[in-house]
């Protein structure tokens, strides 16, 4: 012995960490929030609730459903950009529909 402490023992210096000491996933609680407030508030919501339920489960020793709540609020936070995407597109397209009858209403006018 060399030091104040015994040499490791044959399997490592450390016991093995029991299962919820690891980190948990990523709740997506940041991406959750900013779909609510700039995007679809329902969508945002139902992401804001899976999201939060991320770290409840993990430290419970639901690791599986944990990572599953992880992926539902990414999932929900990504439809709900999108879902803002697309009614800008269909508002877009509906401008552009309207102004096209429009021209075609005033050029048959004159």
């Amino acid at each position: 012995m060399t030091g104040p402490y015994p040499p490791p023992g044959p399997y490592g210096p450390y016991p093995p960490r029991p299962y919820g000491y690891y980190p948990p996933p990523d709740s997506n609680l940041v991406w959750a929030i900013l779909a609510t407030v700039f995007c679809c508030l329902p969508l945002g919501i139902v992401a804001i609730v899976k999201a939060s339920q991320v770290n409840t489960l993990w430290y419970q020793g639901f690791a599986a459903e944990a990572h599953q709540a992880a992926d539902e609020a990414r999932k929900w936070a990504m439809w709900s950009a999108l879902s803002i995407a697309i009614l800008i597109g269909v508002y877009l397209l509906v401008v552009l529909i309207v102004l096209l009858v429009a021209g075609r209403a005033i050029w048959w006018v004159h």
